[in-house]
């Protein structure tokens, strides 16, 4: 018998912002790829209000918000979890459902090579490696 999950996605509103700094809050640095260091409260109301991703969703579980999923403009899936609700399985059914909600020829997901958590995860969702990328700052 197939398991009920209390996992729903709803699009990002405004009076999401001060939860989606706080989950941001929460990563540690070596999870981010696209940015170096924490931004401003404003500087990050500015950057969700700028619509970056195609799709933006709060997760919720139950009536809680327990983290975010974004489908990047090149198809790339961003996922994170409040630290206190991961392991319940809210992750793999968020990727299923953003997944079912946008189909795509393909889904990437780009990690920091540094963040082994993030790669079993979508390793585990039969997602495979296909490229690593280098950069270089002129800092």
């Amino acid at each position: 018998m197939e398991k009920k999950s209390n996992t729903k996605l709803r699009i990002v509103h405004k009076n999401d912002y001060r939860f989606l700094f706080n989950l941001l809050k929460e990563r540690e640095s070596f999870m981010n790829i696209s940015h170096k260091k924490m931004p401003t409260f404003s500087e990050h109301v500015k950057f969700v209000r700028s619509k970056p991703y195609t799709k933006w969703y709060i997760i919720e579980n139950g009536k809680k918000k327990v983290g975010s999923i974004y489908l990047s403009k090149q198809d790339e899936i961003g996922i994170f979890i409040k630290k206190n609700e991961r392991q319940k399985d809210i992750g793999n059914s968020a990727l299923e459902l953003i997944m079912k909600k946008n189909p795509r020829e393909r889904f990437l997901a780009n990690i920091n090579p540094k963040n082994k958590k993030s790669i079993t995860f979508f390793q585990k969702n039969n997602f495979k490696l296909i490229q690593y990328t280098y950069e270089i700052n002129s800092d």
